[in-house]
């Protein structure tokens, strides 16, 4: 029942295994002749042994030719005829027979590990297959997740998902294969022959054997229990890791490095005593399975013996009460695998559930079945009655305003009145929680995401490298970046001087988020980055905000040159970048409370006008 229950609920990790049918049949089939192979090596050779080594007097004793009088006699009859043959070929040449047992003894012996090599073979390339195409799946469904998803998760976690996790189902996945078709098939075929044996001790034995299955199910449950908080723990570590070496010059600076290693060794230690009880309780079930299966043995010993002393046992000599020990021996290393992959599937179910949680994220930007592509934007950008909240805080209030082609908009006002949001919407970062936004009178959402974004481009206050080539970055997304047009560029953004002065120029390995470069430099790469986009709407979030006043006067200069002839939103504090903007908004609180040119804004003396005298502009 309870492996029923496991394989019922491991049925999506039955469905990425079968997803590669050849390799995971391949795999089946070398199990099979594996555990065949594995019974013959040990069965081979007792027959021609008790012939061999058997009281001379009755070593020759005819053996009378076999019969079988019904199909369910077969398994008699093929012990008949095996042991007829082999006491013909003893008593013609004793010494030949022994070589020849032992060679097919030994064929056995090859063939079994051959095949055994063989499912690893296959296995490997399958477990990896789906171990790729998972990882793949989590990672590609990150991308596409809305921004709102990464703002509540940590990156850690999600990085734990992605490898703790879907390591997990790499292990599951050859257990499912031999749960299903090695161990179980290895089980009835040793049952099978148990019973030919004796079919009193195969009865006796399999009283005991149900022990054995409480105890692996008692075991499992609690192991599912650990290990989930296990892989919860371990997406703490990996979130500490990150935060602590992305953080690292804040550390440094403020003199934490202690309190963030303290804080590091508390998570690492929960997370050792939790991994530590889970491989605990793990490898506790064969164990133990192991313990029984030894205790049962040695019941069956002392059951046979009473049944060979008492002459009450059916055709149950001493050769082959030895035979039935060995191969019940046999039949315990089948359940003590059983006893494993149900362990290891147990750890596998709180992983797939995590990764599921990634996987079955609902989409909260949706596209239309047949989007339309947007080829030009060539009138005007409208926002119509949009509200916007971030759960239940409102950030936009029923916004309405439009913006013409060619225009540049500047956004101003405190920290969290919404100018941000504003801008996330264009692209469909967020969708708005009522009204729409429309481009030349057609409603975003009717566009393909990707045609929509093809049309924007975007430079943020904290400029976002990738570890790579200077080309790398600003061509960025393309496989075969243009030279030129990256000088091009790199020239508009005032980048082109400190790029050739790079060890290797545009092949300039800028590092990790680039922080080889200053941060005037950074900026101004992201700024090329978007120029070599070239696209018809720029949106630039305080772009210069971080910049001390040389690198302010040169990506600003950048900024005007890309701006020449394109649809731009600015937000902004400095308000000095935006006196010359077309429209300036003010913001406060997800409303537009003043709008109007710098000059016709300080004529009003409101909000603007005090923001322009705290910072000593008139």
């Amino acid at each position: 029942m309870y492996l029923c229950s496991a394989v019922k609920d491991l049925k999506e990790i039955i469905k990425y295994t079968f997803l590669y049918k050849g390799t995971a049949a391949l795999v089946v089939v070398c199990n099979l002749l594996f555990v065949v192979f594995n019974l013959l090596s040990l069965v081979l050779f007792i027959p021609i042994l008790q012939l061999i080594f058997s009281n001379p007097d009755t070593a020759v004793r005819p053996i009378p030719a076999p019969t079988m009088e019904s199909l369910l006699d077969v398994g008699n009859y093929l012990k008949q005829s095996y042991e007829y043959h082999m006491a013909q070929w003893v008593q013609s040449d004793p010494k030949m027979a022994l070589l020849g047992v032992c060679i097919s003894v030994f064929l056995a012996f090859f063939l079994k590990n051959f095949f055994r090599y063989g499912a690893v073979w296959f296995q490997s390339e399958l477990r990896m297959a789906v171990v790729r195409d998972l990882r793949n799946s989590l990672f590609n469904r990150a991308l596409v997740l809305p921004l709102s998803y990464h703002s509540n998760e940590r990156k850690g976690d999600l990085m734990a998902r992605m490898n703790s996790d879907v390591g997990e189902i790499e292990i599951a996945v050859v257990s499912v294969l031999e749960l299903l078709f090695r161990e179980p098939i290895a089980v009835i075929i040793n049952l099978i022959t148990l019973i030919l044996l004796s079919p009193e001790l195969t009865l006796f034995s399999l009283f005991l054997l149900p022990v054995s299955a409480f105890v692996i199910s008692r075991i499992s449950k609690s192991l599912k229990k650990t290990a989930k908080l296990g892989q919860e723990q371990t997406g703490l570590l990996y979130a500490a890791i990150d935060e602590a070496l992305n953080g690292i010059r804040i550390v440094k600076a403020f003199g934490a490095i202690r309190f963030v290693q303290s804080r590091f060794e508390r998570i690492n230690l929960i997370h050792q005593k939790l991994i530590t009880k889970t491989f605990r309780k793990k490898d506790l079930a064969p164990l133990l399975n192991e313990t029984i299966g030894a205790l049962i043995m040695l019941l069956i010993v002392w059951f046979g013996g009473v049944l060979i002393l008492d002459h009450r046992g059916v055709g149950l000599s001493g050769e082959v009460f030895l035979t039935f020990i060995i191969v019940f021996s046999q039949l315990l290393r089948p359940i003590q695998g059983i006893s494993t992959s149900l362990s290891n599937l147990a750890k596998a179910r709180v992983s797939l559930d995590r990764i599921n949680e990634v996987l079955n994220q609902p989409d909260v930007i949706l596209e239309e079945k047949d989007p339309a592509i947007l080829a030009d934007f060539t009138n005007r950008l409208t926002f119509q009655n949009v509200s916007f909240s971030y759960q239940s805080d409102p950030v936009l209030c029923d916004l309405n305003l439009e913006i013409k082609k060619g225009q540049t908009i500047a956004l101003v006002g405190e920290s969290g009145s919404g100018k941000s949001t504003l801008l996330d919407l264009i692209p469909r970062f967020y969708d708005p929680s009522s009204g729409s936004l429309f481009i030349d009178g057609v409603n975003i959402k009717q566009f393909s995401i990707e045609s929509l974004r093809s049309k924007i481009g975007m430079v943020t206050q904290e400029p976002l490298l990738f570890n790579g080539s200077v080309l790398d970055n600003i061509a960025f997304g393309e496989d075969f970046p243009d030279l030129e047009k990256a000088t091009r560029a790199a020239k508009i953004a005032n980048a082109y001087s400190f790029i050739m002065a790079l060890e290797s120029g545009f092949d300039y390995n800028i590092g990790d988020r680039g922080n080889k470069l200053s941060g005037g430099q950074k900026q101004r790469i992201s700024i090329a980055r978007a120029i070599y986009k070239n696209p018809e709407i720029l949106l630039l979030d305080e772009a210069t905000s971080a910049l001390d006043t040389e690198s302010e006067r040169l990506v600003q200069e950048a900024l005007d040159a890309i701006m020449k002839g394109k649809t731009s939103i600015v937000v902004a504090h400095r308000l000095s970048t935006v006196v010359n903007a077309d429209l300036i908004l003010v913001m406060s609180k997800g409303i537009i409370t003043e709008q109007g040119s710098h000059e016709q804004l300080l004529s009003k003396n409101g909000d603007y006008a005090h923001f322009c005298r705290l910072q000593g502009l008139k």
